[in-house]
């Protein structure tokens, strides 16, 4: 599975933060009853649930499991008490990639390019939720980023569609729809459309997203940096910022939280961090977000 490229390989210098702004059996299932806490899908909402002594921990599918923001979200969902599903090109490379020896772990085979039908199997009928951490492997292939980022995400919403899944989270980037923010000349909007126009194949996935029905959640994060996060967490309004950086750490903590709170559904997001902004919750920063 292609990762998530995002604008990570901009300088942080071109990013700073700116925004527009009884019998034993009833005995003993009453005991359980006591000892779980238990994981609900309302309304779409996904709450994690820590098991004890019975396994029904809810499941979500990562696609682009091995990138580096995909597998920063499985070692969160795991920590956080989900089950993982992980969709990967190589399963033996994810193996060497992925938390080992973890029960609540799957790994798969799924390449998000080669329709919604294997894509489906892959999937299967026990995942509740599908965080889409995807990006194209840049090549010599113009269209590798239509194949990846926007037809591979259109193939991972059909596959729900088709499963009954009603949970969809996107990893997407900052500047997608840079030309109505009058950004056409942003440095970043234009290098990143040189590459086969990424930022364009991204924002008619988003658009279809949007168009399908599904109860989604799509981040939009800025430069993308493999260093531990530095400030906390700026999230603003849909074609708001076009600079700032983040910790993929960060990007993925945001898709996880995403799943446990409600205030974000039917959101289109935007992430950077700052050390001059104040630590906010995530209920808070969901909810600062009005649905479009």
């Amino acid at each position: 599975m292609a990762t998530a490229t995002g604008l990570f390989f901009l300088t942080t210098s071109a990013f700073s933060v700116t925004s527009k702004r009884p019998s034993v059996s009833l005995l003993v299932n009453k005991v359980h009853s006591f000892r779980l806490r238990a994981a609900n899908i309302e309304g779409s909402e996904i709450e994690g649930k820590e098991e004890v002594g019975i396994s029904e921990k809810k499941k979500i599918f990562v696609a682009g499991a091995t990138g580096n923001t995909g597998k920063r979200i499985v070692e969160q969902l795991l920590a956080k008490g989900f089950a993982v599903k992980a969709g990967v090109l190589d399963v033996d490379k994810a193996k060497s990639t992925l938390p080992g020896q973890n029960p609540d772990l799957q790994i798969v085979k799924a390449d998000v390019t080669e329709g919604s039908a294997r894509l489906a199997d892959a999937i299967g009928n026990d995942s509740d939720a599908v965080i889409c951490a995807t990006g194209f492997r840049r090549s010599l292939d113009f269209l590798a980023p239509w194949k990846v980022d926007n037809f591979g995400t259109v193939n991972l919403v059909e596959a729900c569609r088709t499963l009954g899944v009603k949970r969809f989270l996107l990893v997407s980037s900052i500047l997608v729809n840079g030309a109505a923010m009058g950004q056409l000349f942003n440095p970043a909007y234009v290098f990143l459309n040189v590459l086969g126009l990424t930022l364009i194949a991204k924002l008619q996935a988003e658009q279809y997203i949007r168009r399908s029905g599904i109860n989604y959640t799509i981040i939009r994060p800025g430069g993308l940096k493999n260093d531990p996060p530095q400030g906390n967490i700026v999230m603003e309004q849909e074609d708001t910022l076009f600079r700032g950086s983040i910790s993929r750490d960060q990007v993925a903590e945001v898709a996880v939280e995403a799943l446990l709170h409600p205030e974000s559904h039917y959101k289109v997001v935007e992430i950077v961090a700052s050390t001059d902004a104040p630590k906010r919750s995530f209920e808070e920063l969901f909810g600062s977000i009005e649905q479009q």
